[in-house]
């Protein structure tokens, strides 16, 4: 699942730096992208945002910092694990790699 989704954790930092920013869940920061970052390459400003403040950052306005600071990108990921992925474990393959 991971293995899939993440290029077997081969990348920092997401090839296709594509914007990912949905307005109508959270606000931009004007010049930032927020592709995949860190070990589950975490995507999109929403999820920048909520990863921010369950660790403690500014996901919105700094989400380089993801792939910069490898005990941040680590606690992201951890996070992303258990808020988004744990509950979809039951539901197999399928469901685990659209949650990731």
């Amino acid at each position: 699942h991971v293995t899939h989704e993440t290029g077997s954790m081969c990348y920092i930092e997401e090839i296709n730096k594509a914007e990912y920013c949905d307005r109508s869940r959270y606000p931009c920061a004007q010049g930032k992208r927020y592709y995949g970052r860190g070990p589950l390459q975490l995507t999109w400003n929403y999820n920048y945002q909520e990863a921010g403040k369950a660790n403690g950052f500014d996901g919105v306005a700094n989400p380089d910092i993801v792939a910069r600071d490898p005990v941040l990108a680590w606690r992201t990921a951890l996070w992303f694990w258990m808020t988004n992925v744990r509950a979809v474990l039951p539901q197999g393959f399928g469901a685990t790699i659209r949650a990731i």
